[in-house]
């Protein structure tokens, strides 16, 4: 069977909607907010999927407060010595709060199972507890959502190569990005093995194809919106205060204060 083609969005309908889906992701805030609830939602995927384009849009319009993003570094000597999941539960969200984990535990079914930075005993003992991880957040009442970012080998290639050429994404390309084109069958093996066993129906996997990522993005947000049972919030009446009138107030010198140079002037 040929691969399904995604029709390329026009710029113009894909901002449309973007603003559209944002527009409801600030109703998500104000009801998870207001309801007290807690999300999580999970992206993962291989490297330059478009995981972090997409979490970047989700927030855009977020209050920082309430939706906040977990991308952790590697662990320390510390948290080597701890509990595999302990690191990760330190950033879970308190009531009313929401939060994005750009990679998350699943770190150890991916990267460092193929990488060999962890044994394959840790591997194993991973597969084994993270489905009851997984379901003890959801009996607590955590609304765990899971998205795996799917990007076929040429185009994760191209992406690469636009990093490469872009010295504002240059930083995005790292050692273990290089690694990975070397490793693509490697991942693939992890990939599958890894929803075996964790895609579970307390927490199901959703894969989003994202050679186009207009399409992902959008497809992404409106699927994560269908899932959960948030309402409109109706905010309380704000009425601007009269400003009082003066009271003498005189303002110092601007000679007193140094002031940023009016760059902008000159262009």
């Amino acid at each position: 069977m040929a691969d399904k083609k995604t029709v390329k969005l026009s710029r113009a309908v894909y901002e449309s909607e973007l603003l559209r889906l944002q527009t409801e992701l600030v109703k998500l805030q104000e009801w998870v907010r207001t309801e007290k609830a807690r999300l999580v939602v999970v992206f993962e995927g291989r490297d330059a999927a478009g995981k972090g384009g997409t979490i970047k849009r989700i927030s855009e319009h977020l209050n920082p407060r309430v939706a906040r993003i977990a991308a952790l570094p590697k662990p320390t000597e510390r948290q080597r010595g701890q509990w595999y999941f302990q690191r990760y539960v330190e950033h879970l969200p308190a009531a009313g709060e929401i939060v994005l984990f750009d990679r998350s535990w699943y770190n150890r079914a991916g990267v460092e199972h193929v990488m060999g930075f962890c044994t394959e005993q840790e591997h194993r003992l991973f597969l084994r507890q993270c489905p009851i991880f997984e379901r003890m957040l959801v009996e607590d009442g955590i609304l765990l959502r899971k998205y795996w970012f799917s990007v076929s080998d040429t185009e994760q290639q191209a992406r690469f190569r636009r990093r490469l050429e872009d010295p504002l994404r240059r930083w995005k390309l790292s050692p273990m990005d290089l690694e990975s084109l070397t490793r693509w069958e490697a991942y693939s093996r992890a990939k599958d093995t890894m929803l075996v066993h964790t895609d579970i129906a307390e927490a199901p996997w959703y894969v989003v194809e994202s050679d186009d990522k207009r399409s992902a993005r959008l497809n992404m947000i409106a699927h994560l919106l269908s899932t959960l049972p948030y309402q409109e919030v109706v905010p309380p009446v704000i009425e601007l205060p009269e400003r009082p009138p003066s009271t003498g107030y005189q303002r110092p010198s601007r000679d007193l204060q140094t002031y940023v140079p009016d760059h902008a002037a000159g262009l």
